[in-house]
C-alpha cells in the first residue's frame, strides 16, 4: 500500500520549452482536486534549489490561481542544469562541499523538508538525472516516490511518444520565420539560413518547416503581378542531423532556386553535422566549450553559419543571414495542442504519485502509446528523428529536395 502523501515538491531543469509553467499550473489544480490537503512547494532553479535546500510554498493564492501558470511560457520557479552525479561540477559551483555525494545531500534535503512525492520537470538529461536519484532514494531505503514530466522540444526522449512542449516550439518556429524570411527583401540573391533546436533530432526541425509550408500554402496571400510570390517565401532545403548530405548536389539544385526566385530559405537543425564541424574546430586550435553535461556548447559551434558558408558562394548568395529561433519558441506560452497533453500527463501524473508509482509520465511508445509512468532506466535522450516519415517526406517532394537515402536507426514514426 502507498505511502500515505502529505507534502508534494516540484522543480524544473533543464532548458526552456513551453510547458514548464503549464505542467505546474495542471499539477497545483490537480492537486486541489483529488488531495487538497497536500502541502506543495517549488525548488529553486531545478536541482541547484534542491542541493541548496531553496524553496518556495505554493501558498493558498497560489493554489486558488493555478490555472494562471498555463497561460505563461518559461518557469515560475526557475531552471538550471545541474548533474547530480557530476560532483566535479557541483562541487566547482558551490553546490555540494569537498566530499559530499550531490545524490546524498538532494536526498538528505527532501527528508529534511519531509517531501513524499518529488516531481521532475525536464527532459532527458532532467529526467537521467531523476532516474539516479530515484535508484539512490530506492537503494537507500528513503520511502519516497519521483514523477517526472517529459519537457523537450527535440522530441527526442525514449521511449515518449510526443514530449510536452514540442508542438508550441515548432508553431512558434514557423512563425518566427514568417517575419525573418522578408529579409529577403532587404538584398538581391539572398540566402537565409533559419537554425533550430535539436541536438540529436531533426523532430522540431522537421516540424517548423511543415508548419511555415502549411503557413504559406493555406494562411498568407500573395501578390505574384508584384514579385510577392509563395515560392520565393517558402521553404527550400530541411537539413537535420538524421540524414546524409550531398552538399555538391544540393548546390547545384539551390544554385537553380536562387537563379529563379532571387532567395534561398533553408532550415537546418543546430546538430546537423556537428561531428565535421567540431573536427574542423579542432583542426584549427579551437576548443570546444562543454555543458554540465558533457554535450558541445551548440552556441559556439554555430551550425548556421557553417552551412551558410558550405553554399553561400556556391549558389552566388550576395548576401547570407543566419537567424536563430529556438529562445523565441521555447520561451512561448504552450498551444492548445500541448495544453491538452500538459493536462492529461499532469492528471497521470498525480494519479501515479497518490499511488506511489514513479517513473516519467508519457506516450509509451512500446505500450501502444499508453499514457502511463514510464519506467526510469528506459528513459534516455537521442532519439532520432524517422526521416521516412509520411508527412516529411511529403514536404521534401514538394520543395524538390531528394528523399534521405542515409540515415541513422530510427525509432519514432
Amino acid at each position: 500500500m502507498a505511502k500515505e502523501v502529505k507534502k508534494v515538491a516540484f522543480l524544473t531543469a533543464g532548458g526552456l520549452a513551453p510547458c514548464l509553467s503549464s505542467s505546474i499550473g495542471f499539477l497545483i489544480d490537480e492537486y486541489n482536486r483529488r488531495a487538497p490537503q497536500v502541502e506543495m512547494i517549488g525548488y529553486v532553479n531545478g536541482y541547484m534549489g534542491l542541493l541548496k535546500g531553496h524553496s518556495i510554498p505554493v501558498t493558498e493564492e497560489v493554489r486558488k490561481n493555478a490555472l494562471v501558470l498555463t497561460k505563461h511560457g518559461g518557469s515560475p520557479i526557475g531552471n538550471s542544469r545541474v548533474k547530480l552525479t557530476n560532483v566535479a561540477d557541483c562541487v566547482a559551483r558551490g553546490l555540494v562541499k569537498e566530499g559530499e555525494d550531490p545524490l546524498k545531500v538532494a536526498a538528505e534535503q527532501l527528508v529534511k523538508d519531509g517531501v513524499d512525492v518529488l516531481h521532475t520537470i525536464g527532459g532527458d538529461d532532467t529526467n537521467t538525472t531523476a532516474a539516479d536519484l530515484a535508484a539512490y532514494l530506492a537503494e537507500n531505503n528513503y520511502a519516497l516516490t519521483v514523477v517526472g514530466l517529459p519537457k523537450t522540444i527535440d522530441n527526442d526522449v525514449y521511449p515518449i511518444h510526443q514530449s510536452l512542449g514540442a508542438f508550441t516550439a515548432a508553431e512558434e518556429g514557423a512563425k518566427f520565420f514568417a517575419n525573418v524570411v522578408k529579409e529577403n527583401s532587404a538584398n538581391p540573391r539572398a540566402l537565409i539560413v533559419h537554425e533550430v533546436m535539436g541536438r540529436n533530432c531533426g523532430w522540431l526541425t522537421a516540424f517548423t518547416a511543415l508548419a511555415y509550408h502549411g503557413m504559406v500554402a493555406k494562411d498568407i496571400e500573395f501578390l505574384p503581378a508584384f514579385g510577392l510570390t509563395a515560392k520565393r517565401q517558402d521553404v527550400h532545403a530541411v537539413y537535420v542531423p538524421e540524414a546524409k548530405i550531398d552538399f555538391a548536389e544540393e548546390a547545384k539544385r539551390l544554385r537553380k532556386v536562387m537563379d529563379e526566385n532571387d532567395s534561398v530559405n533553408i532550415f537546418v537543425s543546430e546538430g546537423a553535422c556537428v561531428k565535421e564541424i567540431i573536427q574542423e574546430m579542432k583542426k584549427a586550435g579551437e576548443t570546444v566549450p562543454v555543458d554540465a553535461f558533457g554535450h558541445p556548447r551548440l552556441d559556439k559551434v554555430n551550425v548556421g553559419q557553417w552551412f551558410a558558408k558550405q553554399f553561400g558562394a556556391k549558389i552566388g548568395a550576395e548576401k547570407t543571414s543566419v537567424f536563430k529561433s529556438g529562445y523565441f519558441a521555447r520561451a512561448a506560452a504552450p498551444n492548445r495542442q500541448d495544453l491538452k497533453l500538459i493536462h492529461a500527463c499532469a492528471v497521470k501524473a498525480v494519479e501515479c504519485a497518490l499511488a506511489g508509482v514513479g517513473g516519467v509520465i508519457g506516450q509509451d511508445e512500446n505500450q501502444r502509446n499508453e499514457l502511463r509512468a514510464c519506467e526510469f532506466p528506459r528513459i534516455a535522450g537521442g532519439k532520432p528523428f524517422n526521416v521516412r516519415n509520411s508527412r516529411f517526406r511529403k514536404l521534401l517532394a514538394a520543395i524538390g529536395q531528394p528523399l534521405p537515402r542515409k540515415t541513422r536507426v530510427v525509432a519514432n514514426a
